[in-house]
């Protein structure tokens, strides 16, 4: 009787492995948010961080890289290095320190609510640049229509909204010191900053899809896109972070978002989303980003007794609403074409557009 519930519970963790993974991811993520936050307000510049941050994830990734793919990295010509060079300044580079510039200007429950916009963004690319079907003559179609206006309108009011501060019931147990630049003008530069990330990490999620094609070594891809970035990172943090001291870590909470953020963000976790994605698709992936929303303003309000305005909550439902409105949407599109797992020799079914073809390598936060 005790080894047939024990086989139970055995094949119930196989059925759901991809889902429990994703709700670890978005742990990791939480966390993310709020020690990167700490750093920030430590006096961590953000931009040395992104830059350090990612010769950590070289260092750590480029051995496994090296050695699992031997055999499947195809040859690296100039083509593939300039579309490298250009996944790294998206998903990389620009992309990460307009991101965690912005978590300095605003708070860590703004930074992940805005994150839920992107697949609302990749959805507009697509449609602009006649990747995603859209048919209006189906309930779906006008459900992936009003998801992405609805998410759009979510992001709008958490920018230009910032409204009342939320009183606080008790008295929060953990203090972080809280970033002076409150005022309206570096919320609204902090808010334009997060919206511009998400726009151009929705143009990497595309662009990248096509050059998995060519070069289909995911782990190497990452790889090489941890190095490029961090040179990127390193040659734009140089020309506009002047003192010296800036580059300096002690033995503190900067150098354990540092590691943090390389070992487990673009290591583990990265390793989490290629083998989720493998599985069950991009768009699985997308479906717990709200997870970690819910986790960061809980923590931030209840435990570490962050300010929490209503222009957020407010924009955060709304985003939220629209993700989902347009992942059902998505759900009538052609079923993803997941490889069979040797391991549990099971297949899991996804969603993935009719025209393309998303792979996620990621280089999130």
């Amino acid at each position: 009787m005790a080894m047939k519930s024990w086989c139970n519970i055995v094949q119930l963790c196989n059925k759901f492995r991809p889902h429990l993974l994703m709700l670890l991811a978005q742990v990791g993520y939480t966390f993310l948010y709020i020690i990167t936050e700490a750093s920030f307000n430590h006096g961590m510049n953000p931009h040395v961080y992104v830059t350090y941050r990612h010769v950590v994830a070289s260092v750590v990734i480029i051995p496994f890289a090296y050695f699992l793919e031997r055999k499947k990295r195809p040859k690296l010509t100039l083509a593939l290095f300039v579309e490298i060079f250009i996944l790294s300044l998206l998903g990389v580079s620009l992309t990460l320190n307009m991101y965690f510039a912005s978590l300095k200007y605003t708070s860590s429950t703004f930074v992940a609510s805005v994150l839920n916009t992107v697949a609302a963004v990749t959805f507009v690319i697509a449609i602009a640049l006649r990747l995603e079907s859209l048919n209006l003559r189906n309930p779906r179609g006008i459900a992936k229509l009003l998801g992405t206006l609805v998410s759009l309108a979510g992001a709008t009011t958490m920018t230009l909204y910032k409204g009342p501060i939320m009183k606080h019931f008790a008295h929060a147990p953990i203090h972080i010191q809280t970033n002076s630049a409150t005022d309206h003008e570096n919320w609204l530069k902090g808010s334009i900053l997060a919206v511009a990330s998400c726009i151009t990490w929705s143009v990497w999620y595309i662009m990248q899809a096509v050059t998995l094609k060519r070069y289909p070594a995911q782990l190497s891809l990452t790889a090489w896109m941890s190095l490029v970035g961090a040179a990127q990172s390193a040659f734009f943090t140089v020309i506009v972070v002047h003192r010296k001291a800036a580059w300096t870590v002690g033995f503190n909470v900067d150098l354990l978002a540092i590691v943090y953020g390389g070992v487990v963000m673009s290591g583990a976790v990265v390793f989490i989303q290629l083998w989720c994605t493998e599985v069950k698709g991009p768009v699985f992936i997308t479906v717990f980003n709200p997870v970690s929303t819910i986790l960061v303003a809980l923590i931030a309000y209840f435990i570490l007794g962050e300010k929490l305005y209503l222009g957020s909550i407010i924009g955060a439902f709304v985003v939220i609403f629209g993700l989902y409105l347009l992942l059902w949407g998505k759900e009538g599109d052609q079923p993803y074409n997941s490889k069979s797992n040797d391991q549990s020799n099971s297949t899991y079914d996804g969603q993935n557009d009719a025209s393309i073809e998303i792979r996620v390598a990621p280089a999130h936060p």
